[in-house]
């Protein structure tokens, strides 16, 4: 058995559980959902209330992102997509943040890709 991989790419983790569950019948080897980023570091988990001050940058309040320090902070917030004013077409980001890995039998290869392109992917 040869195995073929893809890496897709959605806009939404919903839209990826979504072929992800109907990959599952094509009896894949191996498959991930994951979610990244440009900028270093993760997801900021607390919730931020910018009145009481504690705003490192601007993507704090806009991309819920934490960063180590400020210099990451002001290179996230030249980021289009920290200010709402991404037109997400092909001259901007499209929010497609969301990767789907999978690796099954290149037999089903073809068919595994129209469910991604289907349930809203970009292979």
């Amino acid at each position: 058995m040869t195995e073929k991989s893809i890496l897709a790419y959605f806009n939404t983790p919903e839209e990826a559980q979504g072929a992800a569950r109907k990959l599952e019948m094509l009896r894949v080897a191996d498959m991930s959902i994951d979610r990244f980023s440009k900028y270093p570091d993760g997801e900021l988990n607390n919730t931020m209330h910018p009145l009481t001050g504690d705003i490192v940058s601007l993507t704090s309040m806009t991309l819920n992102a934490a960063y180590s320090g400020p210099s990451a902070g002001i290179l996230g917030a030249a980021d289009p997509s920290a200010s709402g004013m991404s037109t997400g077409r092909d001259d901007g980001p499209d929010g497609r943040d969301i990767l789907l890995t999978v690796v099954l039998d290149e037999n089903v290869f073809d068919q595994a890709k129209r469910i991604i392109e289907d349930a809203g992917g970009m292979v």
